[in-house]
């Protein structure tokens, strides 16, 4: 592969960006600062503002209100062929009757670049993707991930300062999904450019992200890194939309006592009990943050369960219990020669730790900072 050492990322921002068809509002004061370099994912369900934000940066579309921001510098007037900015789409959208060489050489044609500055940058760009013997083919003889990389090539042949990705790896089978973000990140890498992906699937997300946007309504719920908007979720919508999670209900009895109503369990809290207060009227308890009993102390929360059905995910068993209260609840444990599997109707008592309870306001959007 071709070794490039290219710096053009650069700082995006969306200033109170608003964009409405009639009466509905696609996007509403939308805010978003994106640093040089960084990948920031905009996730969220269909209808929540994501694409669209992604098309008033590429100027397809045009902002009712605000403005959009490139290394400090309004981008609003100015068509998109001068926005330089590189766009992966799901389709790959390649010309059917141009070969992967001319594809990718396409956006420099555009730009009227020498012949010889042609055939330098389009080599280096069809190396890093590792597809530099496949220059001669046509579009139809390649494989799905491989006209996804000549689509990324030509996305980044003309070294845009901003690389935005509208679901592109939807038409993917799921091994192929999974081959190809372990790529994207490399080439992020390697590139170092600024780059703003679009998805629905929370596990992209997660995967290939420095920073996550949950969108609802046209707005950003909360924004953060994978790992703290997987652990710290701030409402009850980016607890269920992102990964698997049990909401449990609760009730305030006094200033330290809770009650979990699905459990019918009351539980004093901890001294250091911060995050606890009235407003807070459910918990987020993802599934491997419940086990067997084992042991207990003063943080741990037992009670009595049957299971329901299981779930073979190969290294994981995934089972569906019930509480009797009737409430169901997920829970997950690591397969191993000393962990049994579980039949259906058979009674156990599953724990949990209070600090792995995540408390949740009533509202069902949290309000995110950008």
């Amino acid at each position: 592969m071709v070794e490039r050492d290219i710096e053009f990322g650069t700082s995006v921002t969306f200033a109170g960006v608003s964009k409405t068809y009639g009466a509905v509002k696609a996007l509403s004061d939308f805010n978003l600062s994106i640093q040089p370099g960084e990948f920031v994912t905009l996730l969220g369900p269909s209808g929540s503002g994501k694409t669209t934000a992604l098309n008033v940066l590429a100027g397809f579309v045009d902002a009712t209100k605000g403005d959009v921001l490139i290394d400090q510098n309004s981008i609003l007037g100015l068509p998109p062929e001068r926005r330089n900015i590189g766009m992966v789409f799901q389709n790959y959208s390649l010309f059917p009757h141009m070969n992967v060489f001319e594809n990718v050489a396409f956006p420099l044609r555009l730009r009227k670049m020498a012949a010889a500055e042609i055939q330098k940058r389009v080599g280096e760009s069809l190396a890093m993707v590792q597809l530099d013997d496949l220059g001669d083919r046509m579009p139809n003889q390649l494989s799905g991930g491989q006209r996804q990389r000549v689509a990324f090539a030509r996305a980044i042949v003309f070294e845009p300062s901003v690389l935005l990705m509208d679901e592109p790896l939807g038409a993917l089978d799921l091994k192929l999904r999974e081959a190809m973000q372990l790529e994207i990140k490399r080439y992020h890498k390697q590139l170092g450019c600024t780059i703003l992906f679009v998805t629905h699937d929370q596990g992209e997300a997660l995967a290939l992200s420095d920073r996550i946007a949950v969108m609802g309504d046209g707005q950003i719920v909360q924004i953060d890194t994978p790992d703290r908007i997987y652990d710290e979720p701030n409402s009850k919508y980016v607890a269920d939309f992102i990964g698997t999670t049990n909401l449990l209900e609760i009730e305030h009895k006094a200033s330290s006592t809770i009650r979990f109503s699905d459990l019918e369990i009351e539980f004093t809290l901890p001294d250091n009990h911060e995050g606890w207060g009235r407003d807070r009227t459910s918990v987020s308890l993802r599934p491997e943050k419940l086990h067997r009993e084992t042991s207990t102390d003063n943080q741990t929360i037992i009670f009595d369960a049957m299971i329901e059905e299981y779930l073979f995910l190969g290294n994981i068993i995934q089972y569906s219990v019930r509480t009797k209260t009737g409430k169901t609840l997920l829970f997950q444990e690591h397969r191993g020669p000393s962990v049994p599997i579980l039949a259906r109707g058979d009674a156990l008592k599953l724990a949990f730790s209070i600090r792995d309870a995540r408390p949740l306001d009533g509202e069902t959007h949290g309000s995110g900072v950008a």
